[in-house]
C-alpha cells in the first residue's frame, strides 16, 4: 500500500489538514528555517556563538529530517510521536539558546514552533488513535 492510501486509512482527528496543506505549510516554513539555520551553523562555525547555541539547530535539523521516513517509510507511528516531540522541545530549547546572542532569530522561529506544536499534538493523538 502507497504511503498515501496508509495514512488515508488512519484513524485521525476531523481537524486533520489534507496532506497538500501540511506540504505547503512546510513549504513556507522551510525558507525561514534555512536562512536562520545557516546562520546559526556559520555564526558557530566562526566561533561567533558557543557550541551550546548551536547544538539545539543540529537536534532539531537532524529530528526534523528523519521524520518522514519514520513517519512515512517505516510507518512507526510510537517513534515518530516522540521524534516530533523533540522537534518541538529543541524549538524552545533554540529560541531561548540563541535570544541573548541574536533576539531576531528566536522571534524567527515563532512560525516553526506554532505549526509544530500544532502537528505535535496532531501526531500524538494519531499516535493513540492507531496505535495497537
Amino acid at each position: 500500500m502507497s504511503w498515501k492510501q496508509w495514512y488515508d486509512s488512519l484513524d485521525k482527528p476531523t481537524w486533520t489538514p489534507e496532506p497538500a496543506t501540511i506540504g505547503f505549510i512546510w513549504q513556507c516554513l522551510y525558507p525561514v528555517i534555512l536562512i536562520t539555520f545557516a546562520i546559526v551553523f556559520w555564526k558557530g562555525a566562526r566561533r561567533e556563538l558557543p557550541w551550546y547555541v548551536v547544538l539545539p539547530f543540529a537536534i532539531n535539523l537532524i529530528a526534523n529530517l528523519i521524520f518522514t521516513p519514520i513517519q512515512f517509510g517505516w510507518r512507526n507511528l510510537p517513534l515518530a510521536a516522540v521524534d516530533i516531540v523533540v522537534v518541538w522541545g529543541t524549538i524552545v530549547w533554540m529560541m531561548f539558546a540563541i535570544w541573548k546572542y541574536q533576539p531576531w532569530l528566536a522571534v524567527a522561529q515563532v512560525p516553526y514552533f506554532i505549526w509544530v506544536s500544532i502537528a505535535t499534538v496532531l501526531q500524538v493523538l494519531i499516535t493513540y488513535r492507531n496505535w495497537r
